[in-house]
């Protein structure tokens, strides 16, 4: 009898301050290195501007201020890593802003334990699990709900 092989899911995981977190590569589109960015008056706070993405407009958010966090510090690790959002009945691209890219893990399905439970008024809806890495923990964003409720 041959042995069922767990279910692995791909994860691009990355630094916010001293902090792990990772996304489900299907939501991501690319990894670029910092580069420059056009504020945009009236944006909101964590929206740090637009970039030229091959032609299109591309709102770039601090996924740490995003998250409340402590503001980013870039410096050459900082990279954006451009996400498919889906959201009010639509797919949208956004640049997120982070302290450095590590690696594409594939981790298997059972690995994956869900977040804790903080209670009703603190419940952690943008943690949709948690992996143990080299005895560190990841924590998984859902980058749909991070994102759901911003205008751009």
């Amino acid at each position: 009898m041959t042995e069922k092989k767990p279910n692995l899911i791909s994860y691009l995981s990355f630094k916010l301050g001293k902090e792990t977190f990772a996304v489900n590569v299907q939501s991501t589109i690319k990894i670029l290195q910092y580069t420059e960015i056009t504020n945009v008056p009236q944006s909101p706070p964590n929206m740090k501007g637009v970039i030229n993405n091959h032609g299109s407009v591309l709102p770039v958010f601090d996924l740490s201020e995003t998250l409340g966090l402590k503001e980013q510090q870039i410096n050459t690790n900082t990279c954006i890593i451009i996400l498919s959002i889906k959201g009010k009945g639509r797919t949208s691209n956004v640049g997120a802003i982070v302290d450095e890219v590590l690696s594409v893990e594939d981790i298997p399905e059972t690995d994956i334990k869900p977040p804790p439970t903080t209670g009703s008024k603190n419940n952690l809806t943008h943690i949709s699990g948690v992996f143990n890495e080299k005895d560190n923990f990841v924590m998984i964003l859902d980058v749909d709900s991070v994102f759901n409720g911003i205008e751009f």
